[in-house]
């Protein structure tokens, strides 16, 4: 009786254990959370110490709108924005390119469709 019941509260912390392991693991980004296609490294925004990546240049400014929203998002796909090494932190947010053709070189984005497909 006293083996079946420590070897169930052992197999119970393992669960625990590992359930939390994988939330805490995230994998990197690879995911633009606004429009939800692949990232192109050279547009982001930093925010709160960590670097997100998207896909496009109005996808930026829709994440500035709604940065926590966003952040969630990633956190449902179970990926984590890259954080930023000590010397990048400097207390402002930075924006990575900014020209105005996002990455199918569309230069209307009232129309920023879902590019996914």
């Amino acid at each position: 009786m006293r083996i079946t019941k420590t070897c169930s509260l052992t197999i119970f912390c393992l669960v625990m254990l590992l359930s939390f392991a994988g939330s805490v693991f995230a994998a990197p980004q690879t995911t633009c959370p606004v429009m939800g296609g692949d990232i192109n490294k050279e547009v982001y925004a930093d925010h709160d110490g960590k670097r997100v990546y998207f896909c496009c240049p109005a996808c930026v400014e829709k994440f500035k709108a709604e940065p926590e929203n966003y952040l969630a998002k990633l956190k449902a796909m179970d990926q984590e924005p890259e954080e930023l090494k000590k010397t990048e932190k400097d207390g402002k947010e930075d924006v990575g390119k900014t020209d105005h053709k996002d990455h199918e070189g569309h230069d209307n984005h009232d129309d920023h469709g879902d590019h996914t497909k």
